[in-house]
């Protein structure tokens, strides 16, 4: 997902998505430990919506203080 898309999310939704990208990491590093991923590239993928994801929720915390 594009940062700009994110954005227009609530922190809420943004909750929810952080967490179904995390049980998403999980599966693909299981996969990829059974020798069953066929793209590896969906790990970095999946690791960088997360980071995009912390980074609005800091951001919206600190604008918060």
């Amino acid at each position: 997902m594009k940062a700009k898309e994110l954005r227009q999310l609530s922190d809420k939704e943004l909750h929810q998505k952080l967490v179904e990208l995390r049980k998403k990491l999980a599966e693909l590093r299981f996969h990829l430990s059974a020798g069953r991923l066929k793209n590896p590239h969906q790990i970095k993928e999946t690791k960088k919506d997360i980071a995009r994801i912390l980074t609005i929720l800091n951001e919206r915390r600190k604008e918060k203080k």
